[in-house]
């Protein structure tokens, strides 16, 4: 949780090598729904994001294309900033490792490590990943027909040998290792003891953080050496603190100490191990939260272009209409610990069945009956007891499960209660009643409880609702059931349209 109100969250920077696609949104909207969420709660939020633009990957990939690397990465940028307003993520900044200030910030840090000795130069030998941008030693790598291949890319890892500067994370290693073991940073927990496991067999080597500029010119100089550029990961985990203008005013110190990173698995060493040693170098305290996710797989595998298994956000989108529904989808997906396979037929009916069926013709129902019966003005009367019951257990029950960044639960929670409107619909008949006031009013008093807990997750959908029936979103703390005096309701709205399953 945020420290004082303040609330700093981050994605990964992601390659703009290409366009992003499913696996990119899922994270992005994981971060999202946090940063909104502790706005709704009052918070002083800044969310961070952007795009990692340095590096071997990213020159290859302007070179293949007959481009300047800062040409080409200036074009895809702007696909990535439209692909977020289109799912509606609300940052505070979009960083680029190519931003002037980062740019400082990186030389800076890296001087102080050069002054402190931490720095020194030696000769690297080892099997290089150009997608991973990383190394990778005996025991990580796969063989597949006597050939190294990266375990994440499936592609042929390369064999570098060169001069470099290493940084020396090794004298390090006893305070990552109480850092990842003995505290909660990193969550959930198993991930800790992943990292634990693996800092006591083979404990914390020296990193190679230089790359001649003979072989990789586009990165960030060295201070100290301009024959070399920094290594793209040192550069790129620096953005944490850049995004907040550490080394500029108080903004640092207000929002470091509340600092969460989201990542994926795949990126866990280097936001533990070596980010971790890394910040105890330049003094700056560990972060507050590592939240670690796992996968959505494609086909058995994690989605990557080179393994064209790739689900493309626009087809996500075309196929459910709006950004809130591909939101939803991918929150309910979420799951911190296991891989959660890609299954067209089980979104579907995740979309029809809660969104469609129980959200949607719940608040057409109302609308259409607080019209019909009431004209639209619907008046407190006597409270349905069960009803207000299940509602305040749920507006205690789904903080709890989203401040623990159970966010998939707490929509099934949420949407338990939608079910219970329905059914309290289905059991008094308003259509039927003599008096269906106090009925709807308990029926939207109720939706407009689960459709504010709803709103970090589909913040359009819940504002139309609120609109439409005729309350406003509130803050989390300020929810009580019974509160409104009356709604006005202005419109029935169709929420969501049906899709074809696609097993038919």
């Amino acid at each position: 949780m945020g420290v004082g109100g303040v609330f700093y969250v981050t994605t990964p920077i992601y390659y703009p090598n290409d366009l992003p696609h499913i696996g990119h949104a899922y994270t992005t909207v994981f971060a999202d729904v946090l940063a909104r969420w502790y706005r709704l709660r009052g918070y002083d939020v800044f969310f961070l994001t952007g795009t990692d633009e340095h590096g071997l990957k990213l020159q290859r990939a302007a070179e293949k294309k007959g481009v300047k690397p800062k040409e080409f990465v200036d074009r895809m940028v702007p696909e990535f900033k439209r692909y977020w307003r289109l799912l509606e993520i609300s940052y505070d900044r979009f960083i680029r490792t190519t931003d002037a200030d980062h740019e400082e910030v990186v030389k800076r840090a890296l001087e102080k490590l050069y002054s402190k000795g931490l720095i020194y130069r030696g000769t690297y030998r080892g099997w290089y990943c150009s997608s991973c941008e990383k190394f990778y030693s005996e025991g990580e790598y796969e063989e597949v027909d006597e050939r190294k291949v990266c375990p994440i890319h499936r592609k042929d890892l390369e064999w570098v040998e060169e001069e470099t500067y290493f940084l020396k994370l090794s004298a390090y290693e006893d305070e990552v290792l109480r850092l990842v073991r003995d505290t909660d940073i990193v969550h959930p927990r198993g991930y800790a003891r992943e990292i634990a496991s693996k800092l006591e067999k083979e404990g914390l080597r020296d990193l190679s953080i230089a790359r001649p500029k003979s072989r990789v010119y586009w990165g960030v100089e060295l201070p100290f050496d301009r024959d070399y550029v920094v290594y793209v990961w040192i550069d790129a985990l620096l953005n944490y603190v850049t995004g907040v203008g550490y080394g500029e005013d108080g903004r640092f110190e207000k929002y470091w100490p509340a600092v969460h990173h989201v990542i994926g698995k795949d990126i866990l060493w280097f936001h533990t191990a070596i980010w971790f040693a890394v910040l105890r170098m330049l003094d700056i305290p560990p972060p507050r939260k590592v939240l670690v996710h796992a996968f959505i797989i494609n086909r058995g595998l994690k989605m990557g272009k080179s393994v064209g298994n790739v689900v493309m956000i626009d087809d996500m989108l075309e196929r459910y209409g709006s950004a809130d529904a591909v939101r939803y989808i991918l929150m309910r997906l979420l799951n911190l610990e296991k891989d959660v396979e890609f299954d067209a037929e089980q979104l579907d009916n995740m979309y029809n069945g809660e969104l469609a069926d129980t959200y949607g013709n719940l608040v057409r129902r109302l609308g259409v009956l607080s019209r019909k019966k009431l004209g639209g003005v619907v008046r407190r009367g006597e409270i349905d007891e069960e009803l207000r019951e299940l509602a305040e257990e749920t507006i205690k029950v789904v903080p709890r499960l989203v401040e623990s960044y159970e966010i998939s639960e707490g929509l099934v929670r949420t949407f338990d209660l939608l079910r219970a409107v329905n059914a309290y619909l289905n059991r008094t008949e308003p259509w039927r009643a003599e008096n269906p006031e106090p009925i709807l009013y308990n029926a939207i008093e109720a939706t407009r409880i689960a459709t504010t807990l709803l709103h970090p997750v589909l913040p359009t959908v819940t504002r139309k609702v609120a609109e439409s029936l005729g309350f406003e979103i509130v803050r989390i703390d300020d929810l009580r059931y019974g509160e409104p005096e009356k709604f006005r309701v202005k419109e029935a709205p169709i929420l969501f349209k049906k899709v074809k399953p696609s097993s038919q």
